[in-house]
Parts: C-alpha cells; sequence; structure tokens
C-alpha cells in the first residue's frame, strides 16, 4: 500500500467547477473495512465519497456520507463512472453494471473528463414509490414563516424521503439554512419541490444543455449528516415519474437550485427505473496515501463486501 490508492474528486451534475455535487471516488485496491473507508469520508469530507472495489470483470461500489454508510447515492455513482472512465476501466460508449447495496444499477459513459475538464455519462436508479401521506402541520408552518405558500402535496417513499410540493411562486431561496429547523424524521431526507416558472410567470427557468428545466428542488438530509445536498439523483429519480406523469412526457429535465446548482436528464426506462444523464467536473486527482485497513480482523465488514460480490447481475 506504500504507492496508496488512486482517488479523485468530481462536482457532479455540473459542467464546469464550483457547481453541482462534489463527491470523492477512491480506486480500493482491496476489500477495505467500513471503519477505514468511514473514517476516510470523514477526513474528505464530501456530501459522500464512493469507494470502488474490482471483483474480476465487474466493479463494486459502496458510498458514505461523514458520518454514515448510506444504501443510495445517486451524485456519487455518477462520479463513478467518470472515474472510471478518467482511469480508462470505462470507455465512451460502454455500459456496465455496478454492484451496490441497492442492487445492480446501470451506468453508462458518454464522454470521459480529462484533467480539470468535464465528462458526460448515465445512471440508472429505482424511481417512484411515492406515497401520498398528509402533510406535517410543523412543516407547512415552517415553510409558510420563510415565506412560502405553504405545501400543495406531501409524500413519504421507500428511502425513507419526504416530498413536499410547493407552488412555482414560492421562493425556494429563502430555504437557507432549513435542515437546522427540521425535526423528527424529515431529518431523514425532506425534497421541497415546484414546476420551474415559465413565461406566462414572467420567469426563465434554469436551463440544461439549452433545454429549459420543467421543475426544480432542494433537498436537506441532517439526520445523515447533510444539512443541504448541493445536487441529490436519489431524489430527482424519486419524483422525476410524478413530473412526467403531470406533464404527460416520458423526459423532463430536473434541476437544483441549492447555491452550488445543477441539473439532469430523466428518462423512464421502465415502470421502475429511471435514467438520469448528466455531466461532471473533474476537480482533482491525486493518490490517497491512507493504506486501507483490511477486513481480515472486521467480519462484518468482510460481509458486506462478499454479499456484493456475490448478488447476482
Amino acid at each position: 500500500m506504500s504507492d496508496g490508492l488512486a482517488a479523485v474528486l468530481v462536482e457532479a451534475f455540473s459542467e464546469g467547477p464550483g457547481a453541482g455535487n462534489g463527491a470523492a471516488v477512491v480506486r480500493l485496491s482491496g476489500p477495505a473495512s467500513s471503519r477505514w473507508m468511514q473514517a476516510v469520508a470523514g477526513s474528505l469530507r464530501q456530501a459522500e465519497t464512493a469507494f470502488l472495489l474490482a471483483e474480476g470483470d465487474r466493479w463494486l461500489l459502496r458510498w458514505f456520507t461523514p458520518s454514515c454508510e448510506v444504501p443510495l447515492c445517486g451524485h456519487a455513482t455518477l462520479a463513478a463512472v467518470l472515474a472510471l472512465g478518467y482511469w480508462g476501466q470505462l470507455l465512451p460508449g460502454q455500459e456496465l453494471a455496478l454492484q451496490t447495496r441497492s442492487g445492480a444499477l446501470a451506468v453508462g459513459l458518454i464522454r470521459s473528463p480529462r484533467r480539470g475538464g468535464e465528462g458526460r455519462g448515465w445512471i440508472a436508479l429505482p424511481g417512484g414509490g411515492l406515497a401520498a401521506a398528509a402533510v406535517p402541520g410543523d412543516l407547512d408552518a415552517l415553510l409558510r414563516r420563510r415565506g412560502l405558500d405553504g405545501v400543495e402535496a406531501f409524500w413519504r417513499s421507500p428511502l425513507g424521503y419526504a416530498v413536499a410540493l410547493v407552488s412555482a411562486r414560492s421562493p425556494l431561496e429563502r430555504l437557507h439554512e432549513l435542515a437546522g429547523e427540521l425535526a423528527g424524521d424529515l431529518r431523514s431526507g425532506l425534497v421541497v419541490m415546484q414546476p420551474c416558472p415559465n413565461a406566462a410567470q414572467a420567469g426563465e427557468p434554469p436551463r440544461l444543455w439549452g433545454d429549459p428545466a420543467d421543475y426544480q428542488l432542494r433537498f436537506f438530509a441532517p439526520g445523515l449528516g447533510i444539512p443541504e445536498d448541493a445536487v441529490t439523483g436519489s431524489a430527482h429519480a424519486l419524483v422525476a415519474p410524478w413530473w412526467m406523469q403531470q406533464l404527460g412526457r416520458a423526459r423532463v429535465v430536473g434541476w437544483q437550485c441549492s447555491d452550488r446548482p445543477g441539473g439532469m436528464v430523466c428518462e423512464a426506462l421502465s415502470s421502475a427505473t429511471i435514467r438520469l444523464t448528466g455531466s461532471g467536473h473533474l476537480l482533482w486527482d491525486g493518490t490517497l496515501f491512507a493504506g486501507p485497513e483490511t477486513c481480515a480482523a472486521d467480519s462484518s465488514a468482510l460481509k458486506a463486501w462478499r454479499e456484493l460480490a456475490s448478488a447476482a447481475f
């Protein structure tokens, strides 16, 4: 391990620096313990750090926030795809399945990033699963205190995220530091979304590759160690089917209006799977000098890697 491990930082769902959602990607040389990966993620201080491990001709993938392992992360999956392209392990036009704790995720590379440049790829994530629920009174009151119109519809989801719909005229920019005011299970993930303004509303929607965004959202998850996530692939995969149904289309453009904004094209591959296509900017590449603690003395961590390796694609 004296030569260190390859590592990059990708600003996912961004075409340039200073936007999108940062994710570190570490290429492991062997199974690493959960404790070691958690410590590295804490040191790197990104919303998520992705760890890739080659198992024969396939790749295993796990994600860690600074405080915990998570079962699914969209932006760090896109970052992992672009990292594989940068390292020459995946070529433009190629597809593969990354084995994860949420099953096999199909991904593809469109354009490899160059050093300090932008690449493009796609990932397929579980979509939908919204279950209508009563609007929490404390959430509605909280948003109204922030100057929004209140919650028009509310859902729960299998991911543990709650989703609140507000009007197009509600100023999402007033939700800065909302995480500190969230309580209970809303701390595990709250999406606040709205339709993007259009010309009839005297507004101009954000654009991605020239196409106007159909909806925009913000995402808060202080319970996962993420006060606000900049651009959240799993949240868009969750809500995009609802927007497709509302608009009568199989393709929509989603935008996340955080202080590091970014967007993605969302397309329905099936009733349960959404393909997210986005860009990523390679901010830095380097070597991680923190020789991984192996799983030899950590049976639970070794079991986690073996479960990924033995899962059928």
